[in-house]
């Protein structure tokens, strides 16, 4: 019996040998011995099974890791990444959109795009420094001018691509050829609180776009952000969105920057505010490391080819992708949790909330500073701002 990896798994040597499940986003460690194996079961001849115990080789049948019918994909050459390793990278296409939403972190576009020659590098380098989910975002990735060829580049690359759309461009014919495994839209609210970010008639639009996309089969994920105009609709939301089979419904509280700064009415104290962060289910897109503070994991390709650590860093590039992507992640050092203000091992939410946002964290008063609308959120600040409490 021959067995041959699945075609929608890729090896990753990610520090630990992994296995990396594109189409359900899973990923498996491994031990050294079973790495191998799956090495030689990649090769295009396939192996057999006599190198590995059966119950292990049962497993990876069971969870379609493995299949015995032949398999006929091109995969790239393993490399070891870097520690810590790049696992998701966050692609701004272009800061072009069609909205112009009052709480948008970009504000006003400057029109930059991403050339597809700066593209493909980008795309290239990622792959080889074993990155696992691509976050093809803008302004509205759809605007830019070469959507088309850039969406027909992705097939060639063995990490899971997800796109975020405001939905109102994403056209049946569009996305019927989409090459992508997750499409994540912007839903701040039900009709009223949606719209009064985004403008009159978009709510339906995007609403029939997701469901839309969950007839084609692909996964959708939404991300919600808390403001003034939609905190009566958050248990709404919830319900509509289990029911519709979401996979991941994303809450955030919008950073100060961009349009927010001249739209203060939709702006929400943290002691409002936090709480609505316990919405929301699914893993996310990005996730962390034991020990560490957010964005362990996380760079941010902006349109102009800045290289940052989020894209909220956009004024305060680590680099330029002219520099290379693994170049600038050298220069980015990691947060660990034991240099944050809030660091203390008595508070039982420290490695669950890993600090929260750090650039919330700074812009109320320093990159070490706690962000105060997670901890109002896990209710370790009173409202009298009295402290924290164990």
């Amino acid at each position: 019996m021959k067995y041959y990896l699945s075609d929608r798994c890729a090896l990753k040597w990610l520090g630990t040998p992994s296995v990396y499940d594109i189409a359900n986003d899973e990923l498996y460690e491994m031990d050294d011995n079973a790495f191998e194996f799956l090495q030689k079961c990649a090769l295009p001849d396939g192996c057999d099974g006599d190198s590995i115990d059966n119950e292990f080789l049962d497993y990876c049948l069971s969870e379609d890791i493995l299949t015995t019918k032949t398999v006929r994909v091109k995969r790239p050459p393993l490399i070891k990444s870097c520690v810590p390793s790049l696992r998701y990278l966050e692609l701004q296409i272009t800061d072009r959109c069609n909205l112009k939403c009052k709480h948008c972190y970009i504000g006003k576009p400057e029109n930059n795009e991403l050339s597809l020659d700066e593209i493909k590098d980008i795309l290239n380098e990622f792959q080889e420094m074993q990155g696992l989910r691509l976050l093809i975002t803008g302004g509205e990735p759809l605007m830019h001018k070469d959507f088309e060829t850039i969406n027909a580049l992705l097939l060639d690359y063995n990490f899971r691509k997800i796109l975020f759309t405001n939905g109102l461009l994403l056209k049946n014919e569009i996305l019927k050829g989409l090459n992508v495994n997750e499409i994540q839209f912007s839903i701040d609210g039900m009709k009223y609180g949606h719209e009064a970010l985004r403008g009159e008639g978009t709510y339906n639009i995007a609403m029939q776009r997701i469901k839309d996309t969950l007839d084609a089969g692909i996964a959708v994920s939404i991300a919600t952000m808390v403001h003034m105009e939609n905190l009566d609709e958050f248990d709404e939301m919830d319900i509509l969105f289990r029911s519709m089979g979401i996979k991941d419904w994303t809450v955030d509280v919008p950073s100060v920057s961009g349009y927010l700064k001249e739209n203060a009415v939709f702006q929400v104290a943290p002691e409002i505010a936090g709480k609505y962060l316990n919405y929301g289910f699914g893993d996310g897109l990005h996730g962390g490391g034991e020990g560490f503070a957010c964005g362990l994991h996380l760079m941010s390709v902006t349109a102009n080819g800045n290289i940052c650590k989020c894209a909220f860093y956009s004024h305060d590039p680590a680099g330029h992708i002219k520099d290379g992507l693994k170049n600038t992640w050298a220069d980015i050092k990691p947060l660990r949790l034991e240099d944050l203000e809030c660091w203390d091992l008595s508070c039982k939410f420290i490695n669950s909330c890993r600090g929260g946002c750090r650039y919330r964290a700074e812009i109320g008063g320093g990159a070490l500073k706690k962000d105060l609308y997670k901890c109002y959120g896990h209710d370790i600040i009173k409202s009298s701002g009295h402290g924290a409490r164990g």
